[in-house]
């Protein structure tokens, strides 16, 4: 409850012929100080909800926008030492910055948390009863969070690391999305290890729990992550399957990059099983979705795919205009994107998290081979 005071000073009513003189409120130092304190603690609060409103509308201006938000609001936070706050802040920079392509940046402030997280804990620094019960999820997001961009820049025994810590304590706290993300990504860290039973294993698991919460966009990503282990194991039928279970619940919850995504993969299974015209088609549906959404990358790895229909079906004409269109595509794609992203070519998957992170990578691929998308960092 807001304390409000009224100062007297001055006022001299006259109540039955005796004179009263109210007396003075003083204001010490420490209510000046708290007075401060509690000002500082509602403007960072209002930063943080800024944040969160311009991270929820996606465009690259807002992200940015968001991240200055959460940054000043972090800078609050920290003054007042309200090292909860501080935590879930740090956690909101590292996500954002890692949206935008600032893996470094991300890894830096995710270790930031997770350090204060553990003070938390270890109670070395002040923290009431109930903040210390908040702090394990925000423990898990950080753990979470580490496991992504290590997946990202291609540290995968890191990124096995940081989310198998993760893993007990999302269960601990009942957070199944988060368990169906880190279960994701491990999928993905041993499919990248060349383990494909193994992430099919995970892969199955997260699908599980997905399905379960009802978190459709997760559900599609995962299905596609699925399809492309089966097409990696020379099962396309499968493959396919599962593609297709995808495909419409991407169009269902307004997915347009994993849309496209999908589309191009089944483009792969066709032209693998020899279909290049049914694999043309669903290339042509993929390339105006890659360009609507501005996944550069997406566009280059379609581009690359239409040139090998053309080549198969033998117009060279149409292999050497694609074929030339991909190698400048792909020149502008690597001069705006992580060096380090374009290491992988397979992301991972991050939770809910307050839901945030895409950035899917193209499979990588030999030279001549057609290539099928990622499902997404979800």
């Amino acid at each position: 409850m807001v304390r409000r005071w009224v100062n007297l000073v001055g006022v001299t009513p006259l109540l039955l012929g005796i004179l009263f003189s109210a007396p003075q409120m003083i204001i010490t130092p420490l209510v000046l100080a708290q007075t401060s304190q509690n000002s500082q603690v509602t403007e960072a609060q209002r930063l943080y909800i800024e944040g969160d409103r311009l991270r929820q509308l996606g465009t690259a201006e807002s992200l940015q926008q968001a991240l200055a938000k959460y940054q000043e609001a972090l800078a609050l936070f920290r003054a007042v030492g309200n090292s909860l706050e501080e935590l879930q802040t740090l956690n909101n920079v590292a996500e954002v910055s890692r949206d935008i392509g600032q893996l470094q940046q991300a890894l830096n402030y995710f270790q930031q948390a997770l350090l204060i997280a553990l003070l938390i804990t270890n109670g070395e620094v002040g923290a009431s009863p109930e903040a210390k019960l908040r702090q394990r999820p925000e423990e898990s997001r950080a753990l979470i969070g580490l496991g992504i961009v290590y997946l990202a820049i291609g540290q995968l025994q890191e990124a096995l690391n940081y989310l198998q810590q993760a893993l007990p304590i999302t269960k601990e706290v009942s957070d199944l999305s988060g368990e169906g993300t880190i279960l994701n990504n491990i999928g993905l860290v041993y499919r990248n290890l060349g383990q494909s039973q193994q992430a099919l294993n995970y892969f199955q698991q997260a699908l599980l729990i997905r399905r379960g919460v009802g978190d459709r966009p997760a559900e599609a990503r995962t299905l596609n992550n699925i399809g492309i282990i089966y097409l990696e194991i020379g099962q396309p039928q499968q493959s396919l399957n599962y593609y297709q279970q995808s495909l419409p619940i991407s169009r269902e919850v307004g997915d347009r990059s994993q849309e496209a995504k999908t589309l191009n993969n089944i483009g792969t299974v066709y032209l693998d099983i020899g279909q290049p015209q049914q694999a043309l088609n669903y290339y042509q549906q993929s390339l105006p979705i890659t360009r609507e959404v501005g996944d550069r990358r997406g566009e280059a790895t379609t581009l690359n795919n239409i040139g090998i229909v053309y080549s198969t079906i033998g117009n060279s004409q149409q292999t050497g205009n694609s074929q030339q269109t991909v190698n400048s595509q792909q020149t502008v794609n690597s001069q705006q994107t992580v060096n380090s992203q374009q290491t992988v070519g397979r992301c991972g998957d991050s939770s809910q998290l307050k839901q945030v992170f895409h950035n899917p990578c193209s499979t990588p691929s030999a030279p001549g081979s057609s290539s099928s998308s990622g499902g997404g960092t979800r």
